[in-house]
């Protein structure tokens, strides 16, 4: 059991979207070393609006992810990880020129799964999970 002066003071961001209210979730939690964003849909979370285009709500859940990001002092090229659901695998390479200008500053591990998502009108959803700059974990041996 660790000792509660220890534990890093956890950084939650929250973007408006009424189903983080509803379900209850953060868009983003950070500590000290990493940034987990919550899978992130095309909604435009100031109107709560979406895009019936697949490429279009790609671009808005990167805008979402960079400002969730952003929040907490990081940036896209922090990401380490990125997870892409789809709800139909043919909108995937159509939205490869907005997640590769995103994201291909500085590549990523990746995954890219075909599933159903909550709301009929969602065409994708992206989780990632980023370094924060400056993280100073280092590897742990064992014993």
């Amino acid at each position: 059991m660790s000792d509660d002066t220890t534990r890093a003071e956890l950084e939650r961001v929250f973007s408006g979207s009424t189903f983080e209210a509803d379900i209850g979730y953060a868009r983003a939690v950070a500590d000290d070393n990493y940034v987990f964003v919550s899978g992130t849909t095309g909604y435009d979370y100031a109107t709560m609006q979406i895009s019936p285009d697949p490429v279009a709500q790609a671009e808005q859940a990167c805008r979402n992810i960079a400002a969730a990001l952003a929040e907490v002092g990081a940036d896209h090229a922090d990401v380490v990880r990125v997870k892409y659901v789809f709800v139909d695998r043919d909108d995937f390479a159509p939205c490869w020129p907005v997640l590769r200008r995103f994201f291909g500053v500085a590549p990523p591990a990746a995954t890219m799964i075909v599933a159903g998502l909550y709301d009929e009108a969602m065409k994708l959803e992206i989780e990632v999970t980023a370094r924060r700059p400056g993280a100073t974990a280092g590897r742990q041996s064992r014993p």
